[in-house]
């Protein structure tokens, strides 16, 4: 792809979501180059020279080439991460690391480049303790939150907060009996809770009562809001099926407080969740920086496919 520049797509071989923005951008012409953390060093080679000049050079996978100075933008999705199958835990220790710091390193320092988002930002902002004391200090409306491993004070809290959540500060693989399991957002009471809480950080919270929910998605300067009416389940991902999706228009305000708040962590975009209280107030719960979308896009019909080959194909924000 010499003299061309292209799209890099950072993400895992069966993502669907990346596939729509890549066969969209196909399209239009605009050359796209992907390739996951995994193929590297195996089925991908990369060079990279730094000097006065700045950086360039070039990577390679087996089909694609693209140069390093000429990238326009990088859609940084769900790449599995570095893997050194063949070599024991400390050398597959170290040679993870050197990739980590080197590939990922020059990835993350491409001149010109628009990042969708960088993934340094993706980092910073997938803290729920930083989540929730930005949107606190920009004017969100916050629930009454605890994040410890102290019995005393959680129990203390739900009483006090009652009824309170328990949310996983990060999602991870977990198994039961051999079986992948997921840790959903749950009720819990003060004497659900057990010496168990000492053993880690825990996020409980006090429950909305809410009447719907939202997911607004913020894809550079346009804002997609759709409503999510989820009867009463607690986490309204336990059962899509039970789901009704509506396309509504963003509460007086709250556009401008997602684009302040993707201003505070550096973000494009971001997949950002509220809970509607009985009195219509967007109650922000969390905000992902690289959520899912394109589901949305297949229950309402809102153009989030164009939009975000909108921003990679001119690659500024």
């Amino acid at each position: 792809m010499a003299g061309q520049r292209p799209v890099l797509v950072v993400t895992q071989p069966d993502d669907v979501t990346a596939d729509v923005v890549i066969a969209e951008l196909h399209r239009r012409g605009v050359p796209v180059v992907r390739f996951d953390s995994a193929d590297f060093p195996h089925a991908l080679t990369f060079s990279a020279r730094i000097d006065g000049a700045g950086l360039r050079g070039d990577l390679a996978t087996a089909s694609r080439r693209a140069e390093l100075g000429a990238v326009r933008s990088l859609y940084y999705r769900r790449p599995r991460g570095f893997a050194f199958p063949g070599l024991d835990e400390q050398d597959a220790r170290f040679a993870t690391l050197q990739a980590r710091f080197g590939f990922g390193g020059v990835l993350a320092s491409l001149p010109g480049c628009l990042y969708v988002n960088h993934p340094h930002a993706i980092a910073d902002a997938e803290f729920k303790p930083a989540q929730l004391t930005a949107a606190a200090d920009l004017g969100f409306t916050v629930p009454p939150t605890l994040v410890t491993n102290d019995l005393a004070e959680a129990r203390a809290f739900a009483a006090e907060q009652g009824p309170v959540v328990y949310k996983p500060l990060r999602a991870t693989s977990y198994r039961q009996d051999g079986r992948p399991r997921t840790v959903w957002v749950a009720e819990v009471d003060s004497a659900d809770l057990d010496e168990s809480v000492a053993g880690t950080a825990h996020l409980f919270q006090a429950k909305v009562e809410a009447i719907g929910h939202l997911r607004v998605t913020a894809i550079g300067d346009q804002v997609f809001c759709t409503r999510i009416d989820a009867g009463d389940l607690v986490d309204w991902r336990y059962d899509y099926d039970a789901l009704t999706c509506t396309t509504t228009r963003p509460p007086p305000g709250l556009s401008e407080l997602v684009t302040a708040y993707l201003k505070r962590f550096g973000l494009v975009f971001g997949a950002f969740d509220f809970a509607l209280d009985p009195g219509g107030r967007a109650v922000f719960l969390e905000c992902n920086p690289n959520g899912q979308w394109a589901w949305l896009e297949d229950e309402t019909g809102q153009p989030m496919t164009a939009a975000l080959a909108d921003l990679l194909e001119r690659g500024t924000a």
